[in-house]
């Protein structure tokens, strides 16, 4: 099946989703709106970096600086010093970004321009694509307003907050027909590729049980004493769409404290951040990279927010196959004829024969991509699907969202074992008003996102 961005397709694509008319954020400038450009298949791509603290930083060092395709032209974080900094490389960007995908000459960062607002960078004619790699709260508006510029978008997973802030940018990223790539790189690893391909192929009988881990969700730390903020920090657009809250050190670091990973108002917890990874490999192995579970529920003691402690999760999907969420963070496939699981990077199959079926001989062909970065690359020059689309990140991280939810309304009632039900397509539950509260999240002035696309 073809996956190149026609007009035909997007349109199809948009009118399923509904869409009508769109609003420009409060936030954007006027003339990011100009823009809506094409890399010719000689050219190099002159990418934009948003949030260059950690991954951020990685991905413009040691990743996509690398490919002589690419030039880096701009990089925008509200610490200024991490943005003037982009050329000095960590000891840990090797351990955030390993050699699988990246070429072995280091990049030229010398002509990098450093900006504090990431709006700036958008206004830039000259740049094709950005690189989203901001806190979890930052991810949805930068993203949607680069797809106005006329951007392709490469985001860190989980691409989202909430539900309806993935939705919007599955909108804005069809409407605008910009190439997006999710960062959940095992998607172009041969040996996770393997496994779904003979889970979805009906290769271990009728798939009956998915397993992964038991992640634990955000809670509410204790409010630590405000410090000083840093020179060159703008910790005011930090916080963003979410009320100003006291500046410490722990919040970026971890030094003294819970990181905003830990904090419900700025992200998901373990559940978006290993979760992200692992719920993706679970959706595409059962086949449900456009839709998701139809039930979720928990077992054990609700939730505690204070201490963080959760209930088990359990989700059922369409096809009744169970996913349990247990100790074992690495997904395991469980058929009737057997079981599959990835281990320090080898297929492991029971039994062993499974593993020797040839995967060009099944009749279902998954995409195949060799390596996450080019992959997002090569589609930008060619106008096509990436291999973790838009959607397929807004579907996983939704399966996150869900995993939260379900947590945090154990939380409010006091009760687990609840069978929440839920309408993949419509992304409602259909038996719980209070539930579904939790698909939206108010943002503050002027950070709002868009009311449609």
């Amino acid at each position: 099946m073809s996956t190149r961005i026609t007009r035909r397709r997007v349109l199809q694509q948009a009118a399923a989703a509904g869409l009508a008319g769109w609003a420009v954020p409060n936030v954007i400038p006027s003339g990011v709106l100009a823009r809506a450009g094409r890399v010719g298949a000689n050219e190099r791509i002159v990418l934009g970096g948003i949030g260059v603290r950690r991954m951020g930083g990685a991905l413009i060092r040691r990743a996509f600086a690398r490919f002589e395709s690419v030039r880096i032209a701009a990089v925008a974080d509200v610490d200024l010093q991490l943005a003037e900094a982009i050329g000095q490389p960590l000891d840990r960007d090797a351990t955030l970004i390993g050699d699988r995908y990246i070429p072995e000459q280091p990049g030229d960062l010398s002509g990098v321009v450093p900006y504090q607002d990431y709006r700036r960078l958008l206004d830039r004619q000259d740049i094709d694509a950005v690189i989203v790699a901001t806190p979890e709260h930052w991810h949805a508006l930068p993203s949607i307003q680069a797809a106005q510029a006329g951007k392709d978008v490469y985001c860190e997973k989980p691409i989202s907050l909430t539900v309806h802030e993935g939705r919007l940018m599955v909108q804005a990223m069809r409407k605008y027909q910009r190439v997006f790539q999710t960062g959940t790189q095992r998607r172009s690893q041969l040996e996770w590729y393997a496994a779904c391909m003979l889970a979805q192929n009906g290769c271990l009988g009728k798939l009956q049980r998915v397993t992964a881990g038991n992640y634990s969700s955000p809670w509410d730390p204790p409010e630590l004493p405000a410090e000083e903020i840093p020179e060159k920090m703008d910790w005011d657009m930090w916080c963003g769409p979410v009320e100003p809250y006291p500046y410490h050190p722990s919040l970026i670091t971890g030094s003294g404290g819970p990181t905003w990973r830990s904090h419900r108002i700025f992200a998901g917890g373990d559940v978006t951040n290993s979760g992200s990874h692992w719920f993706d490999l679970v959706q595409w192995g059962v086949g449900a990279d456009d839709s998701g579970p139809v039930q979720v529920w928990t077992q054990g003691d609700p939730f505690d927010s204070r201490s963080g402690r959760g209930p088990q999760i359990f989700m059922r999907y369409a096809n009744d196959v169970l996913l349990e969420c247990n100790a074992n963070a690495v997904p395991q496939f469980i058929g009737e004829k057997g079981s599959l699981t990835i281990r320090d990077g080898r297929l492991v199959a029971d039994p062993p024969e499974l593993a020797d079926i040839p995967l060009e001989d099944l009749p279902i062909q998954l995409y195949r991509s060799t390596n996450h970065y080019q992959n997002w690359l090569d589609c930008i020059k060619d106008r096509q699907v990436a291999a973790a689309d838009v959607e397929i990140g807004h579907r996983s991280a939704t399966v996150c969202h869900l995993a939260n939810i379900a947590r945090w309304v154990s939380q409010h009632t006091g009760e687990t074992g609840q069978r929440l039900e839920w309408d993949p397509q419509t992304e409602r539950f259909t038996d719980s008003d209070l539930a579904n509260e939790f698909l939206h999240r108010t943002s503050r002035s002027p950070y709002q996102l868009p009311e449609t696309i």
